[in-house]
């Protein structure tokens, strides 16, 4: 009778876990259908680099799902883990170190949206030897990425330099020249310094690079990353400010040898394999060039009538600077949504967002759910299907759904991304196009998983 009791106990149990395990899964296939018929509104997929799953490995198991950073990038559909909003994927590429079975790779945009990028070899060489992208310009976003470019180009320069050198010695040839001082530039710099090679850092601007040009405590590092030197961030999210003090830090501890204000205007290589770099102020001759210069450029204008006028702009650094206006901010990306919200939150102010599409397709989750707040709060007005006409010194003309409406504002701010310098890439030599890595990732997971299976 006791057996028969505890077998009844069991059956009930199993049943139970069965059944909210089943319901629980109901509620996942739901999420990502929801999530699947969201990325749809896109149709030109991934930007840049973004997970490519091998559906011949992929066992299911949702881990993928769970670590992304960014929300409903992956969701399960049908047992297997499959992309269904690429475009929000900035390459944090957890979903690939979590892959218990190698099933993931982080890969490029598709031709179409690779077009302009850099020909780059595994080492970050470009077609004109010796001479490397690191980060954003090479396709890669996110700081912790050009961090690690940075570093790991330098080791591959390092490994060159005794046949790049020869025989004699030449104190007034660097070793590397480096382009810009963002993330990549530094990390480049400071592994160049641990390493005790002859270099030279180069911006046009400041130190920080695109990061010094952000809005005020924007958050900017979401994972660990080692800088040469410094070492491993203790913190797991960084804002801008906590990074700029962590560069400032460790640049004033060591010989940054740094010249801003220097604009790059060509870069040839001679001869004798060594390359003559001319800037707005200075020549320089270098062994090695390491171009970590960023990919947005100059600000994208939109050939609006009275975009000339002073109260338009294209970056917004401090937001407490502006209070109690009517500001006008046009574009649907995180830049425009996170300008919008701080200057929203700014005493008087009247925030009206412009944006062509019918809603946001490409927002980060957080950003997505707090511009959500703030319209419902009627902090912000966003203005769907609407483009700008016109520009006048107290309004702004848009094109509302065929109709015309002007809306009073005393500045203007437009996000509608950078000119990337390609022109100058392919001034200086370097070859630039299509270039499908999908095929090269599907047989890296392969490899990789065949070496995990080999090794257990």
């Amino acid at each position: 009778m006791n057996n028969l009791v505890g077998l009844l106990i069991a059956v009930i149990l199993t049943l139970f876990f069965v059944r909210r395990y089943l319901k629980g899964q109901e509620a996942l296939e739901a999420r990502s259908l929801e999530a699947a018929q969201k990325g749809s509104l896109r149709s030109d997929g991934p930007q840049s680099q973004h997970p490519h799953i091998d559906t011949t490995y992929c066992i299911g198991c949702a881990t993928c799902t769970m670590v992304c950073p960014e929300g409903d990038v992956l969701a399960m559909l049908a047992g297997q883990a499959v992309i269904v909003n690429g475009y929000k994927c900035i390459g944090h590429s957890l979903c690939a170190e979590a892959c218990p079975v190698g099933a993931i790779t982080m890969v490029m945009a598709s031709p179409s949206m690779g077009a302009d990028m850099p020909h780059l070899t595994p080492e970050f060489e470009t077609s004109v030897s010796n001479m490397f992208i690191v980060g954003e310009l090479g396709g890669l976003a996110l700081i912790k990425n050009a961090v690690n470019q940075g570093r790991d180009c330098v080791d591959i320069i390092v490994a060159r330099i005794p046949g790049l050198r020869g025989e004699g010695h030449a104190p007034d040839i660097l070793d590397a020249l480096i382009v810009g001082a963002g993330p990549g530039g530094i990390s480049a710099s400071l592994r160049a310094i641990e390493r005790k090679l002859n270099y030279l850092t180069l911006d046009e601007g400041e130190i920080g690079g695109t990061v010094a040009k952000y809005p005020r405590q924007k958050l900017v590092l979401t994972s660990p990353v080692e800088l040469p030197i410094y070492g491993k961030f203790k913190k797991t999210e960084l804002s801008k400010e906590d990074l700029l003090s962590i560069w400032n830090e460790v640049l004033h501890r060591v010989d940054f040898k740094f010249r801003g204000g220097e604009k790059v205007e060509d870069i040839k290589k001679g001869e004798d394999g060594i390359f003559d770099v001319a800037t707005t102020k200075n020549r320089y001759r270098a062994r090695t060039v390491v171009l970590a210069v960023g990919k947005g450029g100059v600000p994208r204008k939109l050939g609006v009538k009275g975009e000339e006028l002073p109260k338009v702009m294209y970056r917004l650094i401090e937001a407490d600077h502006y209070v109690n206006k009517n500001i006008l901010v046009i574009g649907g990306g995180d830049s425009a949504v996170e300008a919008a919200m701080g200057l929203a939150h700014q005493v008087g102010n009247k925030v009206t967002l412009s944006y062509r599409k019918e809603c946001f397709t490409r927002l980060k989750d957080r950003n997505e759910k707090r511009v959500e707040e703030n319209v419902r709060s009627g902090k912000i007005q966003v203005i769907f299907n609407s483009n700008p006409v016109e520009f006048t010194p107290s309004s702004a003309i848009l094109d509302v759904g065929g109709e015309l409406r002007e809306i009073p504002n005393d500045f203007v701010w437009i996000f509608a991304g950078g000119e990337p310098p390609t022109a100058f890439l392919k001034k200086i030599g370097v070859q630039v196009g299509a270039r499908d890595m999908t095929t090269e990732g599907s047989s890296e997971a392969k490899q990789a998983s065949n070496k995990e299976l080999r090794v257990s």
